[in-house]
């Protein structure tokens, strides 16, 4: 289930990163599918999910990167069992802004985030 997105692109993105969650292992690792000149990158954690659909032309380290920042800002927030009583989606309003924030951040920084 997905608890919060968001995006600046129109396109089937959510659908195909929906499709691809069905398709994550539960063990916690990274994973990337291909797709339409797109990476879909996934870290899993605990029983959690992040996702980042990037360019293929982005680098892995950038998408690795967003989706480390994101899950510890989504634990720091969620964490300790809030976030498994949510419903689909219903955390888009609040998260969804937060996660517009650590995409700007990534891209801002990205040249140092590369040579790091």
């Amino acid at each position: 289930m997905i608890l919060a997105e968001y995006t600046e692109f129109t396109g089937n993105f959510p659908a195909i990163a929906a499709q691809c969650l069905q398709r994550l292992p539960s063990s916690n690792d990274k994973f990337t599918y291909n797709c339409d000149h797109h990476t879909f990158n996934f870290l899993v954690e605990d029983g959690y999910a992040y996702c980042v659909v990037a360019k293929e032309s982005v680098s892995k380290q950038i998408s690795i990167a967003f989706l480390e920042r994101m899950k510890a800002d989504f634990k720091k927030r969620y964490g300790g069992g809030k976030a498994d009583t949510a419903i689909a989606k219903s955390l888009n309003k609040e998260f969804g802004p937060i996660m517009k924030e650590h995409m700007k951040y990534i891209i801002d920084h990205a040249e140092e985030i590369e040579n790091y």
